[in-house]
């Protein structure tokens, strides 16, 4: 069967534009908040604090504000598109459209992961300002941003499916997002922890999230890059797998 390239172009084109169409919300809304982060986290509060593996704090806390920023961007992208369409009825020129399913779950993804790489370009660009910018492996970075950027776009497709309201569509964001991001290490070091609460940490994906795109701008990581590895691919094609399986059942977006 032959790759929908015109209507993944389409997909992409339509959410880019509808990106361009809310800047404020979609772009500079995550780039106010993150140098705002970074000020008082990295300038204020950093300014007090010697530095950390042999880089300033606001070094090391910059990747964990820009992961902060991805997971937030991919994860409304995908699951409000999918929610509006579902309530305009506009999922069934999707279906109806030569698309398989899994060209659904490119164009879905693809227009997430594009959005969280312009936001992420942006907070680079706004932590060069602030000196908090070193990228010691470039390819590691775009993976580690464009993967875990994949992985909060499935996420916001199941919960889009999921959310019979506008509500229900903010609470996995509210209660498990958001949460798991603040315990997963972005602002410290495991290292400032007693041993159980270490541990505890370790079981938690956000830190191996978090961990990774640290790595790959300063060189410094607390966790094992095999397991990190492992956890995002393992999440990544785990959640894709699920994804392809409800839509070809049509869960939610079949009459």
């Amino acid at each position: 069967m032959r790759t929908n390239w015109i209507g993944l172009y389409t997909m992409f084109r339509r959410e880019v534009g509808r990106t361009m169409r809310v800047v404020i919300q979609t772009l500079v809304a995550p780039v106010v908040s993150a140098a705002l982060y970074i000020f008082i986290f990295g300038t204020v509060i950093g300014g007090r604090i010697d530095d950390f593996a042999g880089v300033p704090y606001i070094s090391f806390v910059f990747p964990g504000v820009l992961m902060l920023s991805i997971i937030n961007a991919s994860f409304a992208s995908a699951s409000s598109a999918l929610y509006f369409m579902r309530f305009t009825r506009g999922i069934e020129e999707i279906l109806i459209a030569p698309f398989s399913y899994i060209e659904m779950l490119v164009g879905f993804v693809g227009s997430a992961v594009v959005r969280a790489l312009m936001v992420a370009g942006l907070i680079l660009l706004t932590g060069v300002l602030f000196g908090a910018v070193s990228l010691v492996n470039p390819l590691g970075f775009v993976f580690y941003v464009s993967a875990i950027s994949a992985i909060f776009a499935l996420l916001g497709i199941i919960v889009a499916l999921w959310a019979e309201s506008f509500e229900r569509l903010q609470v996995f964001n509210v209660f498990v997002i958001t949460p798991l991001t603040y315990l997963g290490g972005i602002f410290y070091s495991i290292t400032f922890l007693p041993d159980v609460a270490a541990t505890i940490t370790r079981f938690n994906p956000f830190f191996y999230f978090a961990d990774g795109i640290r790595s790959s701008m300063i060189g410094y990581s607390e966790a094992d890059t095999t397991i990190g590895i492992f956890i995002i691919v393992g999440l990544l094609v785990l959640l894709a797998v699920l994804v392809t399986q409800l839509f070809k059942r049509g869960w939610k977006i079949r009459s």
